[in-house]
């Protein structure tokens, strides 16, 4: 994996905001980063944790905020309890800051509701959007004002301490479809996505693949070099789909690149 671009489509994803979540949004482009970045990442860690160290880095990396506390966890009789991610200080405002982050992956499911905000889903079906702002909300941001945070955050009133999501997320929606989205859903939408049935009746004359692993998804397929045409990712392919994992799929033709999830349901 190129940490490089790995770094760099963090960067370029965008955050859900408040027109959305409901929440006040932190946006990674208000970063003033001002050296090049020199990240080690271990090989190790899966894509939320990635990304979590990756944004930590680049907010030490900014000459506008300093890093107070990240991954702050909070254990009562030896049991977690909950984590918070980062604690910050805007150094312009000197406002205090509680952030919270996540990265993630939701596909545009138009049968679940006529409002939007429920239509979002994980790849398996097993999250969804609404989920997400729910434990944000009713879990993540209360967790400041428990005691054993108190404690923890010292030199620090909580009080007075403001707090943002940072929401990086990836949309797809169907294939071929033809409805239309606010533009604040439109720019967060990297793709589509098609059952396994309809993907293998497409024509791949004169098309490669390539599944990138879960710790490559969201990166620019045109940094890749490793591609082959259908029939050299059918078995892996299948194998997800009986597994129900729905996997994330890169498509070049010629000279023009695209990203989308094969489903199983």
């Amino acid at each position: 994996m190129n940490i490089e671009s790995r770094i760099a489509s963090i960067l370029k994803t965008s955050s859900l905001d408040v027109s959305i979540t409901d929440l006040p949004t932190f946006n990674l482009s208000d970063l003033n980063i001002s050296t090049d970045l020199d990240i080690k990442l271990p090989t190790n860690l899966r894509l939320g944790h990635l990304a979590e160290m990756i944004v930590g880095e680049l907010i030490k990396s900014s000459s506008n905020y300093k890093v107070l506390y990240e991954n702050v966890q909070l254990i009562i009789d030896k049991k977690t309890i909950g984590e918070i991610d980062f604690i910050l200080s805007d150094l312009k405002t000197t406002q205090v800051i509680h952030m919270e982050l996540a990265y993630k992956f939701y596909l545009f499911d138009p049968t679940i509701s006529s409002e939007p905000i429920n239509n979002w889903i994980g790849p398996n079906r097993n999250d969804s959007l609404i989920q997400k702002l729910e434990k944000v909300k009713s879990k993540q941001f209360p967790l400041l004002y428990h005691n054993c945070a108190q404690s923890m955050l010292t030199g620090i009133e909580i009080d007075n301490i403001s707090q943002v999501l940072c929401l990086l997320a990836s949309l797809y929606i169907p294939f071929e479809y033809s409805g239309s989205f606010s533009p604040n859903y439109e720019k967060s939408i990297k793709g589509y996505y098609l059952n396994i049935e309809k993907f293998v009746g497409l024509d791949h004359s004169d098309k490669e693949y390539y599944l990138p692993t879960k710790v490559e998804w969201g990166m620019d397929p045109f940094e890749n070099q490793n591609w082959s045409d259908f029939f050299g990712v059918e078995e892996n392919l299948n194998k997800s789909i009986m597994e129900k994992q729905a996997p994330l799929c890169w498509q070049k033709h010629k000279d023009s690149y695209s990203t989308f999830f094969v489903v199983w349901w």
